[in-house]
């Protein structure tokens, strides 16, 4: 009994050396793989990563985490079976191995732990979100108590949102946190318009509060003066019927003013409950890239990064502005720009090679050139005397290394700029301020007076009335808007029960992509689908696949899969299509349901030699 019991013992040893090593080491290189990575990361930001869909990675990412964390793990593994191998007849030095395979791992995995804990300041994460605090409900200004009265003419508002576009791009000398400016235009049109820097030359920038740190959160504080602070998955406001029903927003205010509203992007607006946003606030047209795809404004099978270009949408928007500015009545008309999405942007056929294979670099100039461009474009048309323009980044760029170099002590900002307001600034002083003032800071631009000059936690910056920032200082209003509030809950009015909201936080849609062999006389490779799980197969629409060989995706295709017989779809991938490159293919999934959203299933890869 005794013999069985030591064997047993020593069973339940082995496979806890071996699985302590081997977690322990991946625990360990993730950990400094992740700082390496994302520089300056906070908790915020680390939920956000961990929560967002893998599609939306580059594959050049996920294969860098592989080389630097699971590499090591593996040799690890292989390392402690050679030894419990090679000494399993000799007790003493097993048992040893043993020991260190599980006290070594346990004490080193708790280090690193409390070291990522310490430096995330997930303590206080932690603690805001299982306490309440009064900090919003005491300091929120509803809109709906306020007085806002618009003068009789009523001014036209452009509203620029620029994917990732911080201050810091700018160099040094300019308030920015790099050697080189790559962001020279922008830089200008702040410092000859309006940043609330006062007397200072250096750029001026909002604060991107926890809430506000991703394109739909963004976007919503901006025009709300509130964090999208809520109980389910930062980008799921799409499975919701309502998105804060009973928050009056920019949109609200407009369209109550009876301005016409209209929301253009290049990619799909229902991603992050965009398209339920901008409808149920402010009826807005929304302009997206399946707008643009069905109208014909692109071809038919166009498609690239997100959906289309900047390059695209600065056309398309000056035509549209020039619809709007025809009849006669005033127009808010919203874009955001998405070359400049992480990770390392999309080079467009306007980006030259400035900074050689600087990649990011080179694209955040290229979209600098052409909004400065578009621009000097809207000034020179009949409508711009009575139009302000507001261009603002959503929200710091969350690229792995474009900002590892910047000085730990610089504070990143949001880029921010108000040209040709009908508001003069009654402070000379530089503001202290985060992107939640835009919100009343925008109807003032319009020549709006706003009572108390304050509309949700947002302050006119016109106006010499403190902000949040100023009065409570940064990291106090940093740390409340971690935690819970009644007031948030409230306004967002979750359903967490939704049924798109059940289907995704549950087991995700998925299917087996099945990849044949390279057939070289037809220069054709097959693609199946078959084995969905959690798919209503009544409500697909379409099935197609996604189809790239390089790591900005820059030639990818899309390759339509036909419904068969026995239930599963498929479609063939034409080489010739691609000049016949060998390589890597890399292979995405992706069905239509009835409602038109696109809807990730599987990935494959093929080799073609």
């Amino acid at each position: 009994m005794k013999k069985i019991l030591l064997k047993v013992l020593r069973g339940f040893g082995t496979f806890f050396a071996v699985v302590l090593s081997t977690i322990g080491t991946l625990l360990c290189f993730s950990i400094v793989w992740m700082f390496d990575t994302w520089s300056n990361l906070s908790m915020d930001e680390l939920m956000y990563h961990l929560t967002t869909p893998l599609e939306g990675t580059n594959s050049g990412m996920i294969k860098e985490y592989l080389n630097t964390c699971a590499v090591p793990a593996i040799f690890i593994l292989i390392i402690i079976i050679i030894f419990f191998t090679a000494f399993r007849e000799k007790k003493r030095i097993y048992y040893m191995v043993m020991g260190i395979g599980i006290i070594v791992p346990l004490f080193v995995s708790c280090g690193y732990v409390k070291y990522a804990w310490d430096k995330l300041g997930a303590d206080n994460y932690v603690k805001g979100q299982s306490t309440y605090s009064t900090f919003i409900d005491d300091n929120y200004v509803d809109p709906r108590d306020v007085t806002v009265t618009f003068p009789e003419q009523k001014r036209n508002l452009i509203y620029i949102f620029l994917e990732s576009m911080e201050t810091t791009y700018a160099d040094t000398k300019n308030g920015g946190g790099f050697q080189k400016n790559v962001i020279p235009e922008l830089t200008w049109l702040a410092q000859e318009n309006e940043d609330f820097s006062g007397q200072d030359y250096a750029l001026n920038g909002g604060y991107a509060m926890p809430g506000a740190t991703w394109t739909i959160a963004a976007m919503f504080s901006q025009t709300s003066g509130i964090p999208l602070n809520i109980s389910i998955e930062d980008n799921s406001m799409d499975t919701q019927d309502t998105f804060f029903a009973n928050t009056v927003t920019l949109g609200d205010i407009l369209q109550q003013e009876g301005y016409s509203q209209t929301l253009m992007i290049g990619s799909d607006a229902t991603f992050g409950g965009r398209r339920l946003y901008f409808t149920e606030h402010g009826n807005y047209d929304i302009l997206d890239y399946n707008y643009a795809h069905d109208n014909g404004w692109i071809p038919e099978d166009y498609r690239v990064w997100w959906g289309y270009e900047d390059e695209k949408l600065f056309g398309f928007a000056k035509e549209q502005l020039l619809q709007l500015a025809e009849e006669g009545n005033p127009f808010n008309f919203t874009m955001l720009t998405v070359d400049t999405h992480f990770e390392d942007g999309y080079p467009c056929n306007l980006c030259p090679d400035t900074y050689g294979d600087d990649q990011y670099s080179n694209v955040m100039a290229c979209s600098s050139r052409q909004v400065a461009e578009f621009v000097s474009w809207i000034q020179q048309q009949s409508f711009y005397g009575n139009t302000t323009i507001v261009i603002s980044g959503d929200h710091p760029t969350m690229d792995s290394d474009f900002c590892e170099d910047v000085d730990s002590g610089y504070t990143r900002k949001v880029y921010t700029a108000y040209i040709n307001p009908a508001a003069e600034v009654s402070a000379e002083d530089t503001r202290n301020y985060t992107t939640f003032d835009n919100f009343p800071t925008t109807v003032a631009s319009l020549g709006a007076d706003i009572d108390g000059d304050r509309l949700g936690l947002g302050t006119n910056l016109f106006s010499a009335t403190p902000t949040l920032t100023e009065r409570f200082g940064i990291d106090k209003v940093k740390s409340e808007m971690s935690r819970k509030s009644k007031l948030m809950e409230t306004l967002a009015d979750i359903n967490e029960n939704a049924e798109a909201l059940m289907i995704r936080e549950g087991k995700s849609p998925a299917a087996d992509l099945t990849v044949g062999a390279y057939d070289y006389e037809t220069g054709l490779f097959s693609l199946s689908a078959n084995n969905f799980v959690n798919v209503d197969i009544g409500s697909i629409q379409s099935m197609s696949a996604a189809v790239w060989t390089t790591e900005d995706q820059s030639d990818m295709q899309w390759i339509p899969m036909d419904a068969q017989e026995d239930g599963s779809y498929a479609g063939s991938v034409k080489v010739p299509n691609f000049d016949y490159k060998t390589g890597t293919y890399y292979i995405h999934l992706y069905m239509t349901d009835s409602n038109g959203n696109p809807i990730f299933l599987g990935a494959a890869e093929s080799v073609v030699q």
